[in-house]
């Protein structure tokens, strides 16, 4: 897709372009379109309410609009994960990616927009995705330990 990238969230925040010039229709699905973040401006653009305007105006004309945030708790994360209906929390089995994960369902439980307005709403449902999860790796260390008890 980054070929194809002309105009991207922050040029929509700043109007530069409208959403419409912004939005990239997928070759293969007619109804699917996608919006690339900014590899190359400043995230310090996005804003509470720029990132509201952006997101209203999607859910106006889609049905399910679906944010990849960048991986750790910056600001493009917490951003997409303040306006959160549903969260799938991706991490993998290392203990940074797993603090880090930590971090983001705190703070989706306690500083989301939901979490915010309290009890009148449901809170944000929750998922854990843990991925490059190697079995081999995991008993790995279990086996040792447990030969290591043995000889004792």
């Amino acid at each position: 897709m980054e070929r194809r990238v002309i105009f991207d969230f922050v040029n929509v925040l700043l109007d530069e372009c409208t959403l419409n010039q912004a939005l990239i229709k997928d070759k293969r699905e007619d109804n699917l379109s996608m919006l690339a973040a900014s590899q190359t401006r400043d995230k310090e653009s996005l804003t509470v309410e720029g990132v509201e305007k952006v997101l209203s105006e999607l859910a106006s004309s889609f049905d399910y609009v679906v944010l990849d945030s960048p991986a750790g708790i910056e600001s493009g994360a917490r951003h997409a994960m303040y306006f959160a209906d549903d969260a799938i929390i991706v991490t993998n089995p290392e203990l940074s990616s797993c603090r880090d994960a930590d971090k983001m369902i705190g703070f989706i439980s306690s500083r989301s927009r939901r979490a915010e307005i309290g009890q009148e709403v449901a809170p944000v449902s929750q998922t854990l995705l843990i991925t490059r999860y190697d079995p081999i790796r995991v008993s790995f260390p279990l086996h040792c330990s447990f030969h290591l008890l043995k000889k004792n």
